[in-house]
């Protein structure tokens, strides 16, 4: 058996997530997913990617860098975007900003069981200042 393909896996659950395909979530994330270490399931982690598009309607998730090591993902995505109010508890109400979101996945065969994510907040309090 070959194991699997975690670079291709992980460009299509990016290319969902820009599209809002939110039933094809499931292909990619475990039942049993985590966030940070908290047990959301499938269906928490929808909700919370649908708060976030409701937030930032144009939302785009672009790979910075991309590191692999079985099951392991690491990745640093770039944002260009506007929240429509508060971000992070930072005052942005509408304003263009930038940021990176460093994030690291492990995979249970070809799905997101753990996620663990840290997004660069001095970046945007520098920009909002």
């Amino acid at each position: 058996m070959n194991p699997p393909d975690l670079r291709t896996i992980y460009r299509h659950y990016l290319d969902c997530l820009n599209r809002r395909d939110w039933t094809s979530l499931g292909q990619f994330v475990a039942d049993d997913v985590q966030h940070n270490g908290r047990p959301l399931g499938v269906s928490g982690y929808r909700e919370m990617l649908e708060r976030d598009v409701r937030e930032i309607p144009d939302l785009h998730f672009d790979i910075e860098l991309l590191t692999i090591e079985a099951p392991f993902v690491a990745s640093r995505l770039r944002f260009d975007c506007t929240p429509s109010h508060a971000f992070l508890g930072l005052p942005v109400g509408g304003k263009r900003i930038t940021f990176a979101e460093n994030v690291f996945y492990r995979f249970r065969g070809e799905k997101i069981a753990q996620v663990w994510s840290v997004i660069d907040k001095a970046e945007i309090e520098a920009q909002l200042s």
